[in-house]
């Protein structure tokens, strides 16, 4: 018997699970339209990106990783074979849902995290308050993001996005704030000295000294949000990730492996896309 077993025991899990049920019940005239809405959008542009021709989309990225790299040869080549790879594996299809939920999931991240991170930059208060925030969304398994995620919107598409906001946020969050706050005072001084307006300084000296940080944590959204694929695919997220969870399931080694290359093959693709951009800022 331990000295504290008189303690009775605090109905967390109650509460938490009476919180979520009030939460889903309370606003359902907000969660079921994004389910629907937002979820139907989804599908629609990933079954435009398959009615592509896929040799064009292929085409398409081989030459725009030859641009994009200085008009070096290594990427345009790699994009090429891996993604003609993938489409003679049969897993065209599957790699169209993943890349438009990694693609949705990650603007909807830099969309919300950019702006956190200037006001974090910009307020000391703001920042105290949401670094815990950003260390707990971090640090907490990703699978516990997919309980919210399936109270509130359901199984799909739409869960696996919103499961990946919170887990692919933060990196964006903190660069952002980083970059912003490691612009030099002597540059922020002059402009003010010439009169600029506070936005003026932000737009003009402060976001554009600090591009190259705020794409490193571009990068790493990205790349979270691609390594969410797979748990996305618990909860009925279709794509790549579905595949290697059901080979899982079966103990099929040969589909898993291929799915399992072809997340490699675009995890690859888009981390040397997102690089090369940062360093042609």
């Amino acid at each position: 018997m331990l000295m504290f077993d008189f303690i009775p025991q605090i109905p967390i899990s109650e509460a938490v699970q009476w919180l979520t049920d009030w939460i889903t019940n309370t606003f359902s005239f907000i969660f079921n339209p994004i389910r629907n809405q937002f979820g139907d959008f989804m599908n629609w542009v990933a079954d435009r990106l398959y009615d592509i021709p896929a040799i064009i989309i292929i085409l398409l990225v081989a030459v725009a990783a030859f641009f994009v790299t200085g008009k070096k040869f290594g990427l345009a080549v790699f994009s090429l074979v891996g993604l003609l790879l993938i489409y003679n594996q049969g897993l065209w299809e599957e790699l169209m849902y993943t890349f438009t939920l990694v693609l949705i999931s990650s603007i909807l991240s830099v969309i919300i995290g950019v702006p956190i991170g200037i006001l974090m930059s910009k307020s000391k208060t703001a920042e105290s308050i949401i670094l815990p925030i950003l260390d707990f969304m971090q640090t907490m398994p990703a699978f516990v993001y997919l309980i919210p995620a399936v109270a509130f919107f359901s199984i799909g598409m739409v869960p696996g996005v919103f499961a990946s906001l919170i887990f692919a946020t933060p990196p964006t969050v903190r660069f952002t704030n980083l970059g912003i706050r490691q612009v030099s005072t002597e540059l922020v001084e002059a402009a003010e000295a010439f009169g600029s307006t506070g936005s003026q300084r932000l737009f003009k000296v402060e976001l554009p000294m600090a591009k190259g940080t705020i794409m490193a944590g571009i990068n790493q959204t990205v790349m979270l949000s691609l390594s969410m694929v797979v748990i996305a695919s618990m909860i009925g997220a279709p794509g790549l990730g579905r595949q290697v969870l059901s080979a899982l399931q079966r103990a099929q080694i040969g589909p898993g492996f291929v799915a399992g290359i072809s997340i490699v093959i675009l995890a690859i693709i888009i981390d040397r896309f997102t690089q090369n951009l940062n360093k042609g800022n």
